[in-house]
């Protein structure tokens, strides 16, 4: 008796011993994720180096240490210098993974963690225009995340993989048709399936939501053109990560889309306060987007110098930060202050504009609009 007393005793023990590790485990992965999102960098770093310390042999540490690197691509998305270091960092991940599950071939993280890392390294491939790796990597990805769930079918968060795939291998083909003979060898996609599987983690995700809030914002504003939808998803993430620069820049320009100017100026005039307290992500390519829709509005409402200040600082940021080409935010700023001269009477600087405007290259119908211009006033 007394024996089988001091065996449940210790079983016990060990129990709630390992209760404490799993909760010390979620609080430090909730808190770096958080903390991601929140575009504290150093400290992200700094929680998941402790992840790596106290888990070494599993994958989270490894893996939210590649996010770290995926959202500061993301904050410059045009600059390619830390590819080769989030591809490192998910290699190691995935390597991680595959000697895992030589020795468990039933562990649950090792196929969830895999098929993130070989989902987000697709997602850097789609964005640089790699679309055949792009669709190699979501097609390995699929069958990993799938077991994960077969093994335990509670974890919401690996429905994440199931809804990009099943949204963007239904979308992306019809956006880019040069993508069509690639993904005949790969499983069909299902939009609206992809949508309610995104949908779910968004709401009940455990690691994952935020990632699937964010895929929603971003799929309703540039594929499904839903505005409120998209509006949703921002606002909830503007709200619960108020200094994340992408998430204030899309609700922004979403409050721009739906013609809500004076939510939108409010908006982008924290991004400029933000900007210039120097918080982490607010960077010049943020600043001249804000710089720009304030000084559309001023346009508008006829706030013509203030508009020019605005269009102006647009004029310079773009002249700085465009490379391969003249952004459509140089070529508007220069035709829309020309448009400003011109209501002001000042028809030889608003002909020294148009003229730069046919300088540069076509944008929309710019060059239309600079001819007609010179023929005739913007005020007439």
């Amino acid at each position: 008796m007394q024996l089988t007393s001091t065996i449940l005793l210790i079983l016990l023990l060990i129990s709630q011993k390992q209760i404490a590790q799993d909760l010390k485990f979620d609080s430090l992965i909730t808190a770096g994720i958080h903390q991601i999102y929140s575009i504290e960098f150093d400290q992200a770093r700094e929680t998941f180096a402790e992840v790596k310390t106290d888990y070494p042999h599993h994958p989270a540490g490894n893996f939210f240490d590649a996010m770290i690197t995926w959202w500061e691509i993301l904050l410059d998305i045009d600059n390619e210098e830390l590819d080769d270091i989030f591809e490192g960092q998910l290699e190691m991940v995935i390597d991680q993974c595959d000697d895992i599950l030589e020795n468990d071939e039933r562990n649950i993280d090792a196929y969830f963690f895999k098929g993130g890392a070989l989902g987000f390294r697709g997602r850097l491939y789609s964005i640089r225009g790699d679309w055949f790796d792009a669709a190699a990597d979501g097609k390995d990805a699929l069958p990993l995340v799938f077991t994960a769930y077969e093994l335990d079918s509670t974890n919401i968060d690996v429905k994440l993989g199931f809804g990009i795939y099943d949204y963007y291998a239904a979308v992306i083909p019809e956006k880019y048709p040069m993508v069509q003979p690639i993904m005949f060898f790969f499983p069909e996609g299902n939009k609206d399936k992809g949508i309610s599987e995104l949908k779910d983690v968004a709401e009940e995700g455990k690691y994952a939501k935020y990632e699937a809030q964010y895929f929603l914002m971003t799929l309703n504003y540039s594929f499904e053109k839903n505005d409120l939808e998209s509006y949703k998803y921002a606002k909830m993430l503007s709200d619960e990560f108020p200094n994340n620069p992408r998430f204030e820049s899309f609700l922004g320009r979403i409050n721009v889309r739906m013609n809500n100017y004076p939510a939108a100026v409010k908006i982008f005039n924290t991004i400029l306060n933000n900007a210039e307290n120097n918080l982490n992500g607010y960077n010049d390519k943020i600043k001249r987007e804000a710089h720009y829709y304030i000084g559309v509005n001023y346009k508008q409402t006829d706030s013509l110098d203030l508009a020019l200040n605005h269009l102006k600082e647009c004029e310079v940021i773009s002249r700085k930060v465009d490379e391969d080409e003249e952004s459509g935010f140089l070529i508007n700023s220069i035709l829309y202050m020309g448009e400003i001269y011109d209501v002001k009477g000042e028809r030889n600087k608003a002909i020294k504009y148009y003229e730069e405007v046919l300088d540069l290259r076509e944008f929309g119908n710019s060059h239309e609009r600079a001819e007609e211009y010179l023929e005739k006033s913007y005020k007439n």
